[in-house]
């Protein structure tokens, strides 16, 4: 049983069923142990700051035939992704507080993993997490009308330097996507666990490229 990475030592390989107490997908592993601690840290900071969590999940796809960036390959991509939900959803609570000054604020906590396909493409997986009592839903994918999965749409394509249009599908939400975590409800939080743990396996992951393969929000 090998316990170190074999493309990058400093990761160590996990083979438990559970971490830190919580599930975890043990037929996708093995898991790299300093992800699934950096998850479990996204996790708990989050509920540390809001007794309920609105979480959920997002897989990000580059678009085929059409013309990218060179940076739209590298992780550049997921960081310009990332600063640009954060600053919609900045300026939603703003707006927000402008016709209620107790609106409640939300701080983006978020875990990313970037895998590459046989076609040798790149995308992401994402795990993001809100204040439940700021966002409840991500809304009707079809809706004209602002809403959570617009936001997230207009930040990929935005990233990609790219029409909104032309990332149609591209942003796509898994079944079985949405998940409500309360600070004192270990049950709701161990299937977040569950399904995030997705994110931390050994597999299909590239390393040897000065790229990082795994990302979480910092405290």
């Amino acid at each position: 049983m090998r316990l170190r990475h074999s493309d990058n030592h400093n990761l160590n390989l996990y083979y438990g069923k559970t971490f830190e107490g919580f599930s975890i997908q043990q037929e996708k592993g093995p898991f790299i142990q300093e992800y699934l601690q950096r998850l479990h840290k996204a996790m708990q900071w989050t509920l540390e700051d809001h007794s309920r969590v609105f979480a959920f999940r997002i897989d990000l796809r580059l678009p085929v035939d059409i013309s990218l960036p060179d940076y739209a390959y590298t992780n550049k991509v997921i960081s310009k992704f990332i600063e640009s939900f954060k600053a919609k959803i900045d300026h939603n609570r703003d707006m927000a507080r402008r016709t209620n000054k107790y609106a409640h604020n939300c701080k983006v906590r978020y875990v990313w993993a970037k895998e590459i396909a046989l076609s040798g493409k790149p995308h992401y997986h994402l795990a993001i997490l809100l204040n439940r009592d700021a966002y409840r839903t991500l809304g009707y994918f079809a809706s004209e009308q602002s809403n959570l999965f617009n936001r997230l749409e207009e930040a990929w394509a935005s990233a990609l330097g790219l029409p909104v249009k032309a990332v149609g599908g591209l942003a796509h939400i898994p079944d079985n996507a949405i998940y409500h975590l309360n600070r004192d409800d270990w049950r709701g939080q161990d299937e977040f666990f569950y399904r995030a743990s997705y994110l931390c396996k050994e597999a299909t992951k590239a390393y040897g490229n000065r790229q990082h393969a795994f990302g979480t929000s910092r405290g």
